[in-house]
């Protein structure tokens, strides 16, 4: 695929974003510094990835929706020094809007649209984050569970149906970014 025009991809701090091949960087988004990007990987328009003082990692298959801010911790006072990446698994969904800072999402996890994941907490495997929630440092939503609000809690437990629903939305991504790389 690899079609990047338009995207803003720069080295920062002397690293400078590594993205697979077949990945899609839509126009107008921005890539700066120790970015990784895997196969069949998409980041969509206006999206911003900061990795400026740690790394950033967006597994295969993942997608990042339009408009979403992704950024690391530096270094953090009180913890050596400790630097805390973003890293998103394979086959993971990132909804419009939202926002990851220093934080994981596992293999097949959600964060929903507008939502917010801070330092250190983490969306396991096909765990969903819903739109709108702030999970707050530290936490973690389970795996098969959805979390909603501010701060999120737990809701309930994923239905078979929705976790397929989730897989469906990974191979809708990977359509449209065929499409919107033509």
């Amino acid at each position: 695929m690899q079609n990047h025009q338009g995207a803003n991809i720069r080295a920062c701090g002397g690293k400078a974003p590594n993205i697979h091949p077949t990945a899609y960087i839509a126009p107008g988004a921005q890539l700066v510094g120790d970015v990784t990007v895997g196969e069949n990987a998409s980041i969509w328009y206006n999206c911003v990835l900061r990795a400026d003082l740690a790394p950033i990692l967006v597994g295969a298959r993942s997608n990042v929706q339009d408009g979403t801010v992704i950024h690391v911790e530096g270094p953090r006072q009180g913890k050596d020094g400790e630097r805390l990446p973003t890293v998103i698994g394979e086959g993971a969904l990132i909804g419009h809007m939202a926002l990851l800072h220093g934080c994981t999402v596992e293999d097949g996890g959600f964060v929903g649209m507008g939502a917010i994941v801070m330092d250190g907490a983490r969306v396991c495997s096909q765990a969903m984050l819903a739109a709108g929630a702030l999970l707050p440092p530290g936490k973690s939503v389970p795996s098969r569970e959805i979390w909603t609000g501010r701060p999120a809690k737990l809701a309930r437990s994923l239905t078979e149906a929705e976790l397929e629903g989730m897989k469906e939305q990974c191979d809708h991504y990977l359509e449209m970014a065929e499409i919107h790389s033509g």
